[in-house]
């Protein structure tokens, strides 16, 4: 017997998003390298949180992550009344999804951009529209270009993920500028504390009504296993967020311990600049062996092989060896590996593998 019973328009179109690999068969201490996760973890702040959190976890949690939303404003000079928290920042990209766009509206975004802005758009009913990145960067022009009457939301990863590159702020104002009135600009900025002297757009909100933006705990802030983001936005929008927002959509525990890692920014700073280093010395490295990369602000760097049959046997052979990288066919680079920025020891095993993958003595 056939059911009547179907989901509405666009939902059978989404591919189940996939992380980065976590295990090997029959392999033990495995190098994950796949999923840009801070390989320091979080900071002893945190993980004190999580154990004082145990006591109360008969109680319900606050639903309007009041404290939480304070330290971050505190931490990043914002007011706390234009803040939203969400299960990550995923949840804060469907959130805006749901409230924005729908049936015959279109969310725009470039061709290697995050998996997730379109299987929301799909979600929401809307129409997901791709445009063409220039030199695996977000191209300003092309969405510009790619802009109608019927977009609604515009989303750009600064930091961008899987490339590591950036546009500069005057782009951002550019583009900003020239979208349609009814368009919505995010900013994705689940990268941007890697990033020197930038605050993910922020002060940008301050002055427009049309630009958002989004971060997370989960990398830098080495919270990834707590999925915990938050949003920054025009009061209004922050309103309508808030609406669609569940009451209870974050736990105390996520509350406390992502309110103890925000107030550690010590921690956060010694995090960034030992990433860095150790970013400059991989890119440094895989360039003398032959592989290049565009410059990274992020905490992984974007290593290009010279097919994509070399870029698969690349990566069948480090699994081999133990080490996980994010093979990005998926994201419409295949002939290219991520590799995430670990720790010294790490980075110098990823480059010993693959020299040794490419017949070369170091």
């Amino acid at each position: 017997m056939t059911s009547a019973i179907s989901p509405k328009n666009g939902i059978l179109e989404i591919k189940l998003y996939e992380g980065g690999k976590s295990h090997l068969a029959g392999v033990e201490n495995v190098l994950k390298l796949s999923s840009n996760e801070n390989p320091f973890g979080p900071s002893d702040r945190a993980k004190e949180a999580v154990a004082r959190s145990t006591h109360e976890l008969h109680r319900y949690p606050s639903t309007d992550h009041l404290a939480l939303r304070q330290a971050i404003a505190q931490a990043h000079g914002l007011p706390a009344d234009q803040i939203i928290c969400g299960a990550g920042s995923d949840e804060i990209i469907t959130f805006l999804c749901q409230a924005y766009a729908g049936m015959g509206d279109e969310v725009l975004y470039t061709e290697h951009g995050f998996l997730m802005y379109r299987i929301s758009a799909l979600a929401a009913g809307a129409t997901p529209v791709e445009v063409a990145e220039n030199g695996r960067m977000v191209d300003v022009d092309a969405l510009l270009a790619g802009a109608t009457a019927c977009t609604k939301l515009v989303f750009i990863a600064n930091p961008a993920n899987p490339t590591g590159t950036m546009i500069s702020l005057d782009e951002i104002v550019r583009l900003a500028d020239g979208l349609p009135k009814q368009a919505l600009l995010v900013l994705d900025g689940a990268y941007a504390e890697y990033a020197n002297d930038y605050d993910g757009g922020a002060a940008l909100i301050g002055e427009r009504s049309n630009v958002f933006m989004t971060r997370t705990f989960s990398k830098i802030y080495g919270l990834g296993g707590l999925r915990i983001g938050w949003g920054y936005g025009p009061k209004a929008i922050i309103d309508v967020l808030n609406r669609v927002r569940g009451p209870f959509n974050l736990s105390s525990t996520q509350q406390e311990v992502a309110e103890a890692a925000v107030r550690d920014q010590e921690f956060v700073d010694k995090c960034r600049l030992d990433t860095t280093r150790n970013r400059v010395w991989l890119a440094e490295a895989l360039a003398d062996i032959g592989i290049p990369s565009d410059p990274s602000s992020a905490n992984f760097i974007l290593a290009r092989f010279e097919s994509d049959d070399q870029a698969e046997a690349c990566d069948k052979f480090l699994q081999s060896n133990g080490i996980l990288l994010r093979h990005v066919a998926n994201y419409k680079l295949p002939h290219c590996l991520r590799i995430t920025i670990g720790d010294e020891s790490s980075c110098r095993r990823v480059i010993h593998a693959i020299a040794q993958f490419k017949g070369l003595r170091l």
